[in-house]
C-alpha cells in the first residue's frame, strides 16, 4: 500500500502546476538543509574529485573524458574519483581504475562526496540543494555547443514548462558559481558566456571539448567492437538518427515526449537492404518507442552511454536542431538536417544562434520521406568548401584536450 500511496501522490503532486512548485521548493529546501548539516562537518579534500554526466543517469560526455584521463594519468594517481549514478550497480566496473568509487545518485553519500570533494565535474546543472564553499572549484563542461537559444538567451513564448522556466533560471545562478568551463571555439565562448551570464570568476578554457577527445583516437578495432556490440552486420551502412526535444512537447507528470517525425515504414522499404538506422532520443524525452516491426533495420541506442561510440560507427547523422552535429562535423562525414517543424521552431518556440544556411549538409523544411535525399547526399557526398568553413568556425581544435585542460584546472585552482 505504502508503494501505491507514493505513485498516487507523485501524479497528484504533478497534475497541479501549484502543487508541483510547493513540492520542488520544499524538497529544494529539505536539499539546502541536509547538505549544509553535512558541510558543516565535512572538510573539502584537495585531492578529491566528483563526477557526474546528465544528472548521474549516463557514463559519458565531457566528464568521462577527464576522468579517463585522470585514471591513466600517472600525475593524478593519487586522487580519489568518485561517481555520481542513479543506478550505481550498472557503473560498478569503473572501481576497477585505483582510487575510483561508485556513488548512489541523491543518497547521503552522494551530499558528502560533494562535501568534501575538491573538484566538481558535470554537463549539466548542479544538482538541487548542493552549495559551492569557497575553497571548492566548480567545472561545467556543458554537454553541446548550440544551434538553439538555451538558457538566458532564451525568450519564453508561451511553451515553457515550469520545469523549464525554473531550469532556466539555473543557469544565472551557476554562472556565478562556475570557476573553469572547456571551450572547443571562440562561438562557443560567447554563447555559453551570454547563456549562463557567466561572472568574472569563471576562467573559459578556450583549447577544445573533452568530449571529442574521442573523435581523434579512435582505431578502427574500437569501431569494429562496437558495431559487433549493436548486431550490426558488417555488410550496412549505418545512419544515426538523432533529434532533440520540443519545448511544446510537455506533459504534467510525464516529461517531454516526442512525436516521430519520420516514416520508417518508407525509409525501411527504400533503405533496408543496405542500411541500420540507430535512433538516439535527447535525454530530456521520456516517451518509449517500439520498433520491433522494423526487426533489425531501427535499433533504439537512446539508453546507449556514450554517443561518441554512435558518432564513430555512423557512416551519416540525421538531425534537426540538437548540437550533435557540431561534434559530428569532426569526423568529416555527411550530414542531413530533417527540420520539418522549422517555421514553428525559430517563430515559435526557440530561434537560432545562426542562421541554419551554414549548416554543412541538405535542409529539409517539410516532413516528408526522405529516403531519397539519405541516398542522394551518400552518392554524391564530398568534404567540400562550406563544410570547412563550418570546421573552422565551429572545431577549430583538432585533437585530444583533456589533459591540458586538467593541468591548467590544477594549477590554476592550487
Amino acid at each position: 500500500m505504502r508503494g501505491k500511496g507514493k505513485v498516487f501522490a507523485k501524479k497528484l503532486v504533478n497534475s497541479s502546476p501549484l502543487l508541483k512548485e510547493l513540492a520542488v521548493k520544499g524538497y529544494d529546501w529539505v536539499s539546502r538543509f541536509k547538505y549544509r548539516r553535512i558541510k558543516r562537518h565535512t572538510p573539502t579534500q584537495e585531492k578529491t574529485v566528483v563526477f557526474e554526466s546528465f544528472l548521474g543517469r549516463q557514463y559519458g560526455c565531457s566528464p568521462k573524458a577527464l576522468f579517463l584521463e585522470m585514471a591513466r594519468n600517472p600525475a593524478y594517481k593519487d586522487y580519489t574519483k568518485i561517481w555520481m549514478f542513479v543506478r550505481p550497480e550498472k557503473y560498478k566496473s569503473l572501481e576497477k581504475y585505483p582510487g575510483t568509487k561508485v556513488v548512489k545518485y541523491g543518497s547521503r553519500e552522494f551530499y558528502q562526496s560533494y562535501a568534501k570533494a575538491k573538484y566538481w565535474i558535470t554537463n549539466y546543472h548542479l544538482p538541487r540543494g548542493i552549495q559551492k564553499a569557497k575553497d571548492q572549484v566548480y567545472i561545467q563542461t556543458w554537454h553541446g555547443t548550440p544551434l538553439k537559444k538555451i538558457g538566458c538567451d532564451v525568450a519564453d513564448k508561451g511553451f515553457l514548462s515550469a520545469d523549464k522556466k525554473r531550469a532556466f533560471k539555473e543557469y544565472e545562478r551557476e554562472g556565478r558559481l562556475i570557476d573553469f568551463l572547456p571551450s572547443p571555439s571562440s562561438f562557443y565562448t560567447e554563447k555559453i558566456t551570454s547563456a549562463f551570464r557567466l561572472g568574472s570568476q569563471a576562467k573559459i578554457l578556450e583549447i577544445g571539448y573533452p568530449r571529442n577527445d574521442a573523435l581523434f583516437t579512435f582505431t578502427e578495432e574500437k569501431c569494429a567492437k562496437i558495431r559487433e556490440k549493436l548486431g550490426i552486420p558488417k555488410e550496412k551502412r549505418t545512419l544515426l538518427y538523432a533529434p532533440t526535444w520540443r519545448d511544446d512537447q510537455h506533459k504534467a507528470g510525464t516529461g517531454y515526449t516526442y512525436k516521430l517525425g519520420l516514416d520508417f515504414d518508407c525509409l525501411r522499404e527504400k533503405l533496408g537492404e543496405d542500411w541500420v538506422i540507430l535512433f538516439r532520443a535527447h535525454y530530456l524525452i521520456s516517451s518509449s518507442f517500439d520498433f520491433k516491426k522494423y526487426g533489425g533495420f531501427i535499433k533504439n541506442v537512446s539508453e546507449y552511454d556514450d554517443i561518441n561510440d554512435l558518432y564513430l560507427i555512423s557512416d551519416m547523422l540525421v538531425t534537426d536542431y540538437s548540437s550533435v552535429f557540431f561534434d559530428y562535423g569532426n569526423l568529416m562525414r555527411p550530414m542531413l538536417f530533417y527540420m520539418y517543424d522549422y517555421e514553428k521552431y525559430k517563430n515559435q518556440l526557440r530561434d537560432f544562434y545562426f542562421d541554419i544556411t551554414e549548416l554543412p549538409g541538405p535542409v529539409i523544411k517539410e516532413e516528408r520521406d526522405i529516403s531519397k535525399d539519405i541516398e542522394e547526399l551518400w552518392e554524391n557526398f564530398s568534404y567540400d568548401e562550406k563544410y570547412r568553413r563550418f570546421n573552422e568556425r565551429f572545431n577549430p581544435v583538432r585533437g585530444a584536450c583533456s589533459g591540458e585542460i586538467l593541468k591548467r584546472i590544477i594549477a590554476g585552482s592550487s
